[in-house]
């Protein structure tokens, strides 16, 4: 009996981890430098005697158009001075955070040599969720304003489905899906399956260049989410096949199974369960299955590669 519930133990686990990725690249002996500017403290610290000193340290963070009366207005505006403190009591150091974005950029650098190490800035955004972390070729910037976990109460009026994105666990998978931006080849055409494979590529890419980071984190789902998937993976995409909806271009399936949601609406009894981007997580799936079925694919060959080609050659067939 305690050898038949051993074997039950090992097969559940087992199952709930079949899906996480974990390549094994040594980046120990790449380099990279750069350090972590706090402009955020820089800002929120001064003075407005201090503009025209900052002004010139950081150009590219004030815009020539704008005058100094702007950022004095915006350095006194009441909110943001609540959600600077917020940010202090929440990021007064960077913890981990330094050597996290440090082991991130080695990767990159493993897999894209050609890359530059940006200037990492660490910011206050105006609560612009749209911009959480922005890689540029020069830079990276971090809105720590967005990342202050799920209970803060900066994040009161927002939608709960989308209160998972504020954990701090999502630095790293935003810097990502920037640093994806012109990376991966846009959709050719407006088809579902070809945003599933485009949005697919991104999370496979965040398979590499985040090893260590658990799935459910990459897709911001929480952990039962992620496994509701797994376990319901061949019935999700029965319903796909069975509506025809994968080469189909209606715009609506893209609000339905691609965006941001509380729940993907197939209109079935399954929808209260399924979480909101599931053709994401499904396109995440095939994109696993053409690259472990394909292992010759570089990855900038697998970023630049037709949506339906790539889906041809996968081989992926969920398993019951």
């Amino acid at each position: 009996m305690k050898k038949l519930f051993l074997l039950i133990i090992a097969v559940v686990l087992l199952h709930s981890c079949k899906d996480e990725v974990k390549p094994k690249v040594d980046v120990s002996n790449i380099s990279v430098q750069f350090e972590v500017e706090r402009f955020d403290q820089v800002f929120y610290e001064s003075k407005p005697e201090d503009f025209p000193k900052i002004r010139k340290q950081y150009p590219f963070l004030f815009p020539e158009q704008f005058e100094d009366s702007v950022f004095i207005n915006k350095l006194n505006d009441p909110v943001l001075r609540e959600v600077y403190d917020e940010v202090q009591l929440k990021y007064k150091t960077l913890g981990t955070l330094v050597t996290d974005i440090e082991q991130l950029l080695k990767y990159i650098k493993h897999y894209f040599p050609e890359s530059n190490t940006p200037r990492v800035f660490t910011m206050i955004s105006d609560f612009d969720l749209e911009s959480k972390a922005i890689y540029t070729p020069e830079y990276l910037f971090i809105s720590l304003d967005c990342y202050l976990g799920k209970d803060n109460k900066i994040y009161e009026s927002l939608y709960d489905y989308t209160l998972l994105e504020r954990e701090p666990n999502q630095i790293l998978p935003d810097i990502l899906s920037s640093f994806s931006y012109g990376r991966i080849a846009p959709p050719n055409n407006k088809n579902l399956l070809s945003f599933m494979i485009y949005k697919g590529k991104e999370l496979y890419l965040k398979d590499i260049l985040l090893p260590e980071v658990s799935d459910h984190v990459k897709i911001a789902y929480s952990e039962i989410q992620n496994q509701f998937c797994i376990e319901n993976e061949a019935q999700i995409w029965s319903v796909f096949i069975e509506e025809k909806y994968l080469f189909d271009s209606n715009p609506i399936l893209e609000q339905r199974f691609m965006k941001p949601a509380p729940f993907s609406k197939f209109y079935r009894e399954i929808d209260s369960e399924t979480p909101g981007r599931i053709g994401q997580w499904v396109g995440w799936q095939i994109v696993r299955s053409y690259m472990e079925n394909n292992p010759k694919t570089t990855i900038q060959e697998l970023l630049q590669m037709d949506a339906k080609e790539l889906f041809e050659n996968s081989k992926y067939k969920p398993k019951k």
